[in-house]
């Protein structure tokens, strides 16, 4: 399946060599209704399936919010909460199976309850100064479901139930305190350094980043020995078809050869 560039709608995509660019757009404030969310599964989907793309970059348009999560409007309007969200569940990532590419969130603005939901199902967080979580389900008598799973094991426990018991707000250099950012940076550089990385990462063996991503979901409910074995007799399937590719001989020739590894994917 081949990704092709959408330039409107409430999700914009641009191919820039391996990278998918994919920016959320529904003014005013990026939120995430049914149909956006479908959307946004069938472009990660496509993502996932593409061999040419290597590295996904996801952020909001504007400067104010990256995304607020749920559309209650459209909820209003008669969305349901446990509605269709497709493939992928809630904004196309946090449920999507076998994703084993790297994907950067870079956050331009506010990340609250399902767009912070959003940021945490990205591999590296990018923000901008100005960024500012929060998790404000308590306040309406719900519960951050997806975030109560992963913010525990992203930050402090007591940090994590003091956001979801509280709802109060975070920003972007108490994020990066608590580890919840990979880094902050000024607004107007920070869609240029998220393209840095991206470019980064879309130059490294993919094959490992497959293998590396899997490990990591896989062995996230198993013992250590257990996944340790796992990964020793190649029960892994990335790990399989990393020991057996080109790329494993490529990367030892290259070593031994002193020169830049070239990466195929096979």
């Amino acid at each position: 399946m081949t990704q092709t560039d959408r330039t409107d709608g409430p999700i914009r995509t641009a191919r820039r060599g391996q990278v998918l660019e994919v920016t959320l757009d529904r003014p005013k404030a990026n939120a995430i209704d049914l149909a956006t969310s479908r959307i946004m599964g069938e472009v990660f989907m496509a993502f996932r399936d593409d061999p040419d793309l290597r590295v996904a970059l996801l952020t909001g348009a504007g400067e104010k919010f990256f995304c607020p999560g749920w559309d209650l409007k459209a909820a209003a309007a008669g969305d349901a909460v446990d509605g269709d969200y497709g493939v992928g569940g809630f904004g196309g990532l946090q449920e999507l199976r076998g994703l084993n590419k790297p994907v950067i969130a870079a956050v331009n603005g506010i990340a609250c309850g399902g767009g912070l939901e959003l940021a945490l199902s990205a591999d590296l967080i990018l923000a901008a100064e100005h960024a500012r979580f929060a998790l404000p389900e308590i306040r309406s008598g719900t519960v951050a479901d997806a975030a109560t799973l992963k913010l525990p094991r992203r930050i402090p426990y007591h940090i994590a139930m003091d956001m979801l018991f509280t709802g109060r707000w975070m920003d972007s250099a108490e994020a990066a305190r608590w580890g919840l950012v990979n880094r902050v940076l000024p607004a107007e550089g920070l869609i240029e350094e998220a393209r840095a990385l991206a470019d980064q990462l879309a130059a490294g063996p993919p094959l490992v980043f497959a293998a590396i991503k899997e490990i990591a979901r896989e062995a996230e409910a198993m013992a250590f020995q257990d996944a340790m074995n796992r990964i020793s007799k190649s029960q892994f399937e990335t790990v399989e078809r990393l020991y057996r590719s080109e790329d494993q001989i490529e990367g030892a020739r290259a070593f031994a050869e002193k020169r830049d590894p070239v990466w195929k994917g096979r």
